[in-house]
């Protein structure tokens, strides 16, 4: 099956790995990782005469780097700092190896600088982390102690092991890495019990981790970190113990925002709204400067259905933003953020009333800088739903895109704002001149093949499928909808096949590729693999377009009980979904 065409592209953002000592590991914060010996040596710098040699070979790896080649660059710093024993060359090559995101690289270069600077906690927690990350676990414990029991600080030097020790992939040997590095001296620290709790919680043992949290709460009766890991872990186990002790805690504690807000946080996602608005109203009534609490009524009364009180306290929290605004100048405050989140909530509830005008009226009030561009669109596409094109078309062309995304995202807008208008022929005109103007946009190349393919240009959607293969050779989509669409149509079969191989290495248990696996095997015959996929497609999917497949082969296969029972609930999801119900009428099924 192959994915619609989508309203925006998605935007990939890369982050760089970082280390630094962590003084208290949060719930589901992922802490560092092991070497096995450090050498202890002086930590002054060498004394580098600045040869002919080595400045063309510092600059040659600088020219790397500029070129983007950042291994080579990375290569000839690790060398450089191999010959001169300069820890500031081996920490840049680790760097760069870490930018370029070869590890390997990236562990020599962090062994050596460790080895160079070994009181810099930079240096060898990035050593430690990189081992930890390749598995390296002989002498992990020995050798976090050894940090430990020489730091001053106790509870950071704790904190990073275990950071140091998350990196690992077996969950359940970090833990007990973590508990042997722990030595009886830092028994007593509360830091520690967090540690293990949070060490036993990744590795899927959650009684430990629950007795961890316990055990730091005795040690620290008023730690917040504590009570918040005894309601998290503990709601595992026991919640309605989890959720009484919290409230015992905050009674205790009437100062813990953090815990009552999670507090909260917890009961709303259990569905139980009615405890979770009576515990913001107590925490209203202990903190009635804290404004802030208004929004969070509101938004538990937004998911609890109550749309006229959530309104009510929202439009409350505008006024007292509105007030501060008045009284403080506006980068003194974040009074405009606050404001214009309670009024994009509010276009939540009138777009879930079907109140557009109202939702619409809403965005316009909204005036954060930020958000300018996402509330225009946003505007745009309300329009469209209304079924007022011209204003759709107007609000789009009245934004000035800052950026080749900004104005490919316009473009997918517009294009799908006529598409569900009926207005292929609108939607594929404002796509191909966008393909013009921004050649290597892979998004719009695919959003516009989709478009060729319901048109029935299948000579169109073919080549831009084989222009975003070359542009994304990584990303599945393209690959997964070529191989499909020779699959329906029942031609190529032999192309279809290794492009739905390629998808499925990519992706193996994306739904999408799964079905469209599944239909090719039924289309070779292979009807008993073609169930395998299809099944679990539709466990993971249960989508109309799933069933309708699935359906077929049962049917074809003489399981027609199993084939109406599916069918049945592929109609319950969608009833007008064109693929089922052709499948339908061609079996004669009613």
């Amino acid at each position: 099956m192959k994915l619609s065409i989508s309203l925006l592209p998605s935007v990939v953002a890369a982050a760089l790995l970082q280390f630094s000592v962590v003084a208290h590991a949060a719930p589901g914060d992922a802490p560092p990782t092991p070497v096995e010996q450090i050498h202890l040596r002086p930590n002054a710098l060498p004394t580098v005469t600045l040869t002919p040699e080595l400045l063309y070979r510092l600059m040659v790896a600088e020219f790397a780097v500029q070129r983007g080649d950042l291994t080579l660059g990375s290569e000839l710093l690790l060398g450089a700092a191999r010959d001169t024993s300069d820890p500031r060359l081996a920490k840049r090559a680790f760097q760069f190896a870490m930018v370029s995101r070869n590890f390997g690289l990236a562990d020599q270069a962090a062994q050596l600088w460790s080895l160079m600077a070994p009181n810099d906690p930079e240096a060898v927690a990035s050593a430690l982390a990189l081992s930890a990350s390749n598995g390296k676990t002989e002498g992990l414990a020995a050798a976090l102690w050894t940090r430990i029991e020489k730091a001053d600080d106790k509870d950071a030097a704790v904190g990073q092991a275990a950071a140091i020790v998350s990196k690992l992939a077996d969950k359940r040997a970090a833990y007990q890495v973590l508990d042997a590095a722990l030595r009886e001296p830092v028994r007593k620290l509360p830091i520690t019990y967090l540690a293990l709790a949070d060490a036993a919680w990744a590795g899927g043992d959650t009684q430990r981790a629950l007795g961890n949290a316990r055990r730091a709460l005795e040690l620290d009766p008023a730690s917040e970190q504590a009570a918040q890991r005894m309601l998290e872990y503990g709601l595992k186990v026991d919640p309605q113990a989890a959720i009484a002790a919290t409230q015992a805690f905050i009674a205790r504690n009437p100062q813990s925002g953090r815990l009552g807000l999670m507090l909260v946080s917890r009961l709303a996602g259990r569905g139980d709204y009615a405890a979770a608005l009576q515990q913001v109203q107590q925490m209203r009534r202990s903190s009635p400067e804290n404004f802030d609490l208004l929004y969070t009524e509101a938004e538990v009364n937004f998911r609890a259905g109550n749309n006229s009180a959530a309104k009510a306290l929202l439009n409350e929290y505008i006024n007292v933003q509105t007030q501060r605004r008045q009284s403080l100048d506006d980068k003194a405050s974040n009074a405009i953020a606050d404001s214009s989140d309670a009024r994009l909530m509010l276009v939540r509830i009138a777009e879930q009333e079907n109140d557009l005008p109202e939702a619409i009226a809403q965005l316009r009030k909204i005036d954060e800088p930020a958000l300018e561009f996402q509330v225009r669109v946003h505007e745009a596409v309300l329009y469209g739903r209304m079924g007022d094109l011209a204003a759709a078309r107007k609000t789009i062309d009245a934004i000035a895109p800052q950026s080749e995304n900004e104005r490919a995202v316009l473009a997918m807008t517009l294009a799908s704002i006529y598409r569900d208008g009926g207005r292929t022929d609108l939607a594929i005109d404002t796509l191909a001149k966008a393909d013009a103007a921004v050649p290597n946009s892979a998004e719009i190349k695919y959003d516009l093949a989709m478009l060729y393919e319901r048109q029935g240009n299948f000579e169109a959607f073919e080549r831009l499928m084989r222009e975003v293969m070359v542009l994304e050779p990584d990303d599945a989509n393209a690959f997964n909808s070529l191989g499909y669409t020779f699959a329906e149509q029942n031609i190529r079969l032999d192309e279809a096949q290794a492009l739905l191989e390629r998808a499925l290495q990519l992706e193996p248990n994306n739904p999408y590729i799964l079905d469209s696996v599944g239909w090719y095997l039924y289309r070779t015959g292979d009807y008993s693999a073609a169930v395998q996929y299809l099944e679990r497609s539709f466990r993971a999917l249960p989508a109309a377009d799933v069933a309708a497949h699935l359906g077929e082969v049962y049917w074809v296969m003489g399981r027609k009980d199993d084939a109406l029972k599916i069918w049945e609930q592929g109609r319950e999801k969608d009833p007008n979904n064109e693929t089922l119900l052709k499948t339908l009428s061609r079996f004669g099924v009613k």
